[in-house]
């Protein structure tokens, strides 16, 4: 029996199709994963997922687990110890974001608040499911969450990011209408 999955599933990279297969499209309310996706999906910016998704276990290693704490807290030698990993994206901007993104993520736990609550808000705590059939890059609704975590200090947030990290934790789901994993 052959399992139908949306058509950009790579079937040729396990990693790629166990993403599609478990994670993309199912809806987290796991604050670290949470963050960690926010920051990954910034690290996509001009990249393809697969390339990011391939480094994600460098990534973890790289930034103390997605510990917040210890991330808002780099200083210059780690971010030269950063630039200098092979296991990520080399890209001064996108590390210098990744740090940013852990402050504005403390102050807004500071502030009484998480990202599940602020992100799943947008949705009234239910996913999005889209019958378009068409390839969405971007809404009106990521336009609004884009400016509203721009607003909070994140960065590598423009819209079509957030529609890719809100298709990546499951605030959308965007699964081809033949994927077995549509509606499940």
């Amino acid at each position: 029996m052959t399992i139908i999955r949306c058509s950009w599933a790579k079937p040729a990279n396990p990693l790629y199709l166990d993403y599609h297969d478990t994670e993309w499209g199912v809806p987290c309310h796991d604050e670290l994963r949470l963050f960690e996706m926010l920051n990954l999906e910034g690290a996509q910016a001009g990249l393809s997922w697969e390339t990011v998704l391939n480094k994600r276990a460098s990534y973890r290693a790289a930034f103390d687990g997605w510990d917040a704490e210890k991330i808002a807290a780099y200083g210059p030698d780690q971010v030269a110890e950063l630039l200098a990993n092979p296991g990520i994206v080399r890209n001064r901007l996108k590390v210098a974001a990744a740090i940013t993104n852990a402050q504005a993520y403390l102050r807004l736990r500071a502030g009484g608040d998480s990202l599940d609550r602020l992100l799943w808000s947008y949705v009234d705590g239910q996913p999005i499911v889209n019958n378009t059939g068409e390839r969405i890059i971007k809404t009106a609704l990521s336009d609004r969450l884009s400016k509203d975590l721009a607003k909070l200090g994140f960065k590598f947030v423009g819209s079509t990011i957030v529609y890719a990290y809100m298709q990546g934790i499951g605030m959308v789901d965007d699964h081809d209408a033949d994927c077995f994993c549509r509606h499940r």
